[in-house]
């Protein structure tokens, strides 16, 4: 039974700022098309344990009722890798980056982007997520 523990309010990965909720869960969905060797389709459903509590660190985000079409601004985040310190991966960072067609995405990575991925950034490079933000 895969357990994981769900870190809400979380900014800075290695600082405990009093602005975290640790949470278990009691159930963990894992796509059933998942890949771990492409990472293809890489989602899942996590139920926790106990609700979470809402304040300003810590609220709900809107479902899309669609997909977004390509040109449209969405913004990623993640603690991946930067290039400015070697310390700015321990902080959240956002970025809005504009959707690419999956031709333009398939054009940067043959061969690596199946249908149940999409790509964000510019194709002239710059700003950008990493891989799995």
């Amino acid at each position: 039974k895969s357990r994981v523990e769900v870190r809400l309010g979380e900014h800075h990965i290695r600082v405990n700022e009093g602005t975290e909720q640790f949470i278990s869960s009691s159930k963990v969905i894992r796509h059933p098309r998942y890949s771990s060797y492409n990472i293809d389709n890489d989602i899942m459903l996590i139920r926790l344990s106990k609700p979470a509590t809402l304040n300003q660190y810590v609220q709900p985000v809107a479902l899309p009722t669609g997909c977004a079409a390509d040109g449209t601004m969405c913004t990623v985040s993640g603690w991946g890798n930067t290039m400015s310190s070697a310390d700015d991966g321990d902080k959240l960072q956002c970025l809005d980056l504009p959707i690419i067609s999956h031709a333009d995405c398939d054009n940067s990575y043959p061969g690596m982007i199946s249908q149940s991925m999409f790509c964000a950034g510019y194709l002239e490079g710059g700003k950008d997520s990493c891989q799995g933000d």
